[in-house]
């Protein structure tokens, strides 16, 4: 078979340094899309990027040339960075050290993405219960 076939498909979850809720409604779309630019600038899927004041997930379609860790830190270093760079917040702003990663089949691609898309939702039901 010519080529590569690979069908991985990783959530990543990491949070705001001190679990903070520094992430502000007027500013988390451009985020998002930010992550996802430098997830789709290293030749990987987005799925989808979305979150909380205090966490972000990502859902990639992973190439099996890059390590999740090497992912994980550029996304958080070029993030980090695009915060700081456009005055977000006052002070510096850094994520948590870690991150979670989890695997999914082609089968959960749907559910997965439905969950992080409705992250808000999630949390709020989660608050109330």
């Amino acid at each position: 078979m010519p080529g590569t076939f690979s069908q991985i498909y990783i959530q990543i979850v990491f949070a705001v340094k001190g679990r903070e809720n520094l992430i502000a409604n007027n500013w988390s779309a451009d985020l998002h899309k930010y992550i996802a630019g430098i997830i789709k600038g290293k030749d990987q899927k987005s799925i989808i990027v979305n979150g909380m004041p205090d966490h972000i997930h990502a859902f990639v379609g992973l190439r099996p040339a890059m390590a999740i860790a090497d992912l994980v830190r550029d996304i958080k270093n070029n993030s980090s960075n695009f915060i700081n760079d456009h005055k977000f917040i006052k002070g510096k702003f850094a994520w948590q050290e870690g991150y979670g990663a989890f695997s999914y089949s082609h089968s959960h691609i749907d559910k997965v993405y439905n969950y992080i898309l409705n992250q808000q939702e999630h949390h709020k039901k989660k608050t109330f219960r």
